[in-house]
């Protein structure tokens, strides 16, 4: 299962190594959920440890990650397999508003030339409205 989730780096822990052949990296993410924001972990395992290098603790990052299940004994384990993290892009709400999308005119109902009209009138009459095929 792939989730994304974006917030504040909050602490970067160094890499373990767990075992010869296995090596863990840990990190806590603060992710904002209303009024009390929440500290979540997350682990980076073997070639994925270095993925985190380049950010530094209160950087606000986006992380692509997996959850993962596992029993031991009569023990649940859940763990969050970070496997992608991207520096997030500024918003209206960090001061910097997100580039328009190209897609979209500006005036979703411009007035023609031959409307007779002025604003945002659409451009057809009334009467023409009666020749939709439904």
């Amino acid at each position: 299962m792939s989730f994304e989730v974006a917030g504040k780096l909050f602490k970067k822990f160094e890499t373990e190594q767990k075992s010869e052949r296995f090596k863990a990296r840990e990190f806590v993410l603060e992710v904002e959920d209303g009024q009390y924001p929440q500290l979540v972990k997350f682990q980076l395992v073997q070639d994925r440890v270095d993925v985190l290098d380049p950010f530094d603790e209160g950087d606000m990052i986006n992380v692509h990650f997996d959850l993962r299940g596992r029993q031991w004994q009569d023990k649940f384990f859940t763990n969050l397999n970070a496997w992608r993290i991207e520096r997030k892009e500024a918003t209206a709400s960090t001061g910097s508003a997100p580039a328009a999308d190209a897609s979209f005119p500006d005036d979703p109902f411009p007035t023609s030339d031959n409307s007779g009209g002025g604003g945002n009138a659409p451009a057809a009459a009334a009467d023409d409205m009666d020749d939709l095929p439904f």
